[in-house]
């Protein structure tokens, strides 16, 4: 079997239908790949339309557990997954038509560890039904991804990429379970690991973004978590840029980790002034993240970041009674109690 396809399912159904039609209008036969739907414990009628989808197509599969986040349920979609290459889409994006041969093509005839593509981000339909422009569309060079990663700022998100199974089996690394953030973690974790991968530019992935979805979402507890995973994978990050500085590698590659794990401390700063975190936490956290690489900004500011609204605001959260004051004076809370 060529590829296993997986999808983490918790209360997304009503979303199913064009996931999966866009998963099947693809150019290869039906018998070289499988879709993995897992039901992660989801408490709407999601396991119901997925079932049916099951019931239609024999390369389809529902298997259940009980909830342990999109960590878990891809952990558990990859230790079922058969293919030769694994893809991990949401239930909420779409594939371009046909864009699968081509994908599996330039994997297999180059055999990468990775391969990366292009997603589109999208807030209604208007890009289902289109067909990429296949024409001029060339892979990149080669690389190890410590090389890749010195050449590419890259994306978080783990639906930009094909992956190997038996890479990713043999690497022993999967998704960190009961936190948002995954992806950003395993993808760094996978791209320091991997002997080959390249750049195929082909539009291939549409991500819709739906209102109130994980990454959207106001909802205070939710807000206060996403806040603390961003936390954790400045940490997590800073355990792997320490082994490659140690190891002497690629400074290229050092550096663009480090602006990513700096990346996730600013967005974790902006959301703590926009939450009902207490002050006491915002302090705790700043003062824990000041003795690792990841604050203040020293390297955030960069070809990857470089717009102007970055640069006054590192400016401004570098100084940390700078940033204590403004949280206090934008704090939805303490503005009103300080």
């Amino acid at each position: 079997m060529r590829l296993s396809i997986i999808i983490p399912l918790y209360n997304s159904g009503h979303f199913l239908h064009k996931c999966i039609d866009s998963l099947l209008n693809q150019d290869i036969q039906r018998e070289a790949y499988e879709i993995l739907i897992i039901n992660d414990g989801s408490t709407d009628n999601s396991l119901e339309v997925a079932t049916t989808f099951e019931e239609k197509h024999s390369n389809i599969t529902v298997h259940s557990k009980a909830n342990g986040g999109v960590g878990s349920a891809r952990n558990f979609g990859l230790s079922l997954s058969k293919g030769e290459y694994i893809y991990f889409i949401d239930p909420d994006d779409y594939l371009a038509p046909g864009v699968l041969k081509t994908l599996l093509n330039v994997a297999k005839n180059n055999s990468l560890d990775i391969l990366t593509f292009i997603s589109q981000p999208t807030r209604d339909s208007k890009l289902y039904n289109e067909c990429p422009d296949f024409e001029g569309v060339e892979r990149s060079k080669v690389y190890s991804g410590i090389e890749y990663i010195a050449h590419y700022p890259f994306q978080n998100e783990v639906w930009w990429y094909l992956i190997k199974r038996s890479f990713i089996q043999t690497a022993k690394i999967t998704f960190i379970e009961d936190r948002w953030m995954e992806d950003a973690i395993i993808t760094a974790q996978l791209f320091i690991a991997a002997n080959k991968m390249a750049k195929l530019p082909l539009d291939t992935h549409r991500h819709l973004i739906v209102e109130g979805s994980a990454m959207t979402s106001k909802e205070p507890e939710h807000y206060l978590k996403v806040i603390d995973d961003n936390r954790n994978a400045a940490v997590v990050y800073e355990s792997l840029i320490n082994d490659l500085v140690l190891k002497n590698f690629n400074p290229n590659c050092i550096n663009r980790l480090r602006t990513k794990q700096q990346s996730f401390v600013f967005f974790m700063m902006v959301r703590m002034l926009k939450s009902t975190i207490d002050i006491g936490k915002v302090k705790l956290a700043i003062e824990a993240l000041s003795k690792t690489g990841a604050y203040p900004f020293t390297d955030f500011i960069s070809k990857d970041y470089n717009g102007i609204s970055y640069i006054i605001l590192t400016r401004l959260f570098n100084n940390k009674k700078r940033f204590y004051f403004l949280f206090r004076l934008f704090n939805p809370i303490l503005r009103f109690i300080s």
